[in-house]
């Protein structure tokens, strides 16, 4: 497996992908080595699989060579090593991809979003993941799409089709209320601080819901910037206001789905957004940005909203004002991520398609 911070690690989509993923594999038969970034890893972790092997590769740790780095020294080491099947994540791997080709390794490649239409990226870094989306495109042995709109995109722009697997989601106990918070008595963010995750358009409305519920800010920008600055602004200026920062407690992040009275999702590029599932797994109210991507996972019965900081404010207030409309969401989002996000059946998609690869 190329591509994530390691295992285990918990710093997004890729890596809790990786944790459900790979102890599924060795329980089928696998043997499984996961590439790491030094330090990224949490080797002491209780709940790491002893039988998931990792190699530890040498990278630049800055915002726009990290993934480039590591993937490169990940893939050569790999392309030494020629395992019968290597699973990649994201397609700014996909430069590596005639490597392992040329050693007889057959790729999967899950494609992620679209990172090219991402704000937080430069025009330079827009082209290298465009670049590396068509290379993708031409070399990979098969490709992974976690929504039928990026499914479609590539079919439409790149001329591939592959796998639809999108993320799943844990249901989890009955959990306490985490500390200092009431049930269903706060609104709840968890996201990486950046813009296309409508981060600027919620922070404008938090000093209006602020003034009637708590808030609870997760997540960071990953290498500090402004929308850090303006979390702890946020804090300093309004007293119901939280901001716990990057969390990589599991059990932390499910209480604070499972209690919150509105979970407010802003991400508007990707595909189906692990974070987004899990919370509907969770049992939480969500109150998500309109676009294709979160439409697809909330089904008919989500409650969207515009990314302006009215709308979010007043989409939430109704929200939280309205108990019986609010534990219906609630219902109904358990509902569908049990259906059809359920981590089982995704894994299983995952091998079923390694699978072909080696036959």
């Amino acid at each position: 497996m190329i591509g994530t911070r390691g295992y285990p690690s918990y710093y997004g989509g890729f890596e809790t992908a990786i944790r459900k993923l790979a102890p599924f594999l060795v329980n089928a038969g696998w043997d499984v080595t996961i590439y790491c970034r030094n330090g990224s890893t949490r080797l002491d972790d209780p709940e790491a699989d002893a039988r998931v092997q990792t190699r530890t590769t040498m990278g630049l740790e800055t915002k726009s060579l990290s993934t480039l780095s590591y993937g490169l020294t990940s893939s050569v080491d790999a392309s030494i090593r020629r395992p019968d099947v290597a699973l990649v994540m994201n397609v700014a791997n996909g430069f590596y991809l005639p490597l392992l080709r040329s050693r007889k390794v057959p790729s999967l490649v899950n494609v992620d979003g679209i990172e090219w239409e991402r704000a937080k990226w430069s025009p330079q870094a827009k082209r290298v993941f465009r670049t590396g989306a068509k290379i993708t495109a031409k070399w990979a042995s098969s490709l992974v799409f976690d929504a039928r709109a990026i499914e479609s995109y590539w079919n439409e722009n790149f001329g591939v089709g592959g796998h639809f697997i999108p993320y799943g989601g844990d249901v989890p106990p009955a959990m306490e209320v985490p500390q200092g918070l009431s049930h269903r008595g706060y609104v709840l963010v968890v996201a990486r601080l950046v813009p296309e995750n409508s981060v600027p358009e919620f922070f404008r409305a938090v000093p209006a819901i602020a003034e009637k519920y708590p808030v609870v800010i997760v997540g960071s920008a990953g290498y500090g910037g402004e929308l850090d600055s303006a979390a702890a602004e946020l804090v300093a200026n309004h007293p119901t206001v939280s901001w716990l920062g990057h969390v990589s407690n599991d059990a932390l992040l499910l209480s604070l789905w499972q209690h919150a009275g509105v979970y407010f999702h802003g991400h508007s590029v990707g595909g189906t957004n692990p974070a987004l599932v899990q919370a509907m797994a969770a049992g939480a109210p969500v109150l998500a940005r309109d676009t294709v991507y979160n439409r697809e996972v909330l089904g008919q019965d989500g409650v969207f909203v515009s990314p302006d900081p009215q709308s979010i404010a007043k989409g939430v207030l109704q929200m939280m004002d309205d108990p019986s409309a609010r534990e219906a969401a609630a219902e109904s989002n358990l509902k569908r991520a049990t259906e059809h996000y359920a981590w089982p059946d995704i894994c299983g998609r995952y091998e079923e398609s390694l699978r072909e690869l080696i036959a």
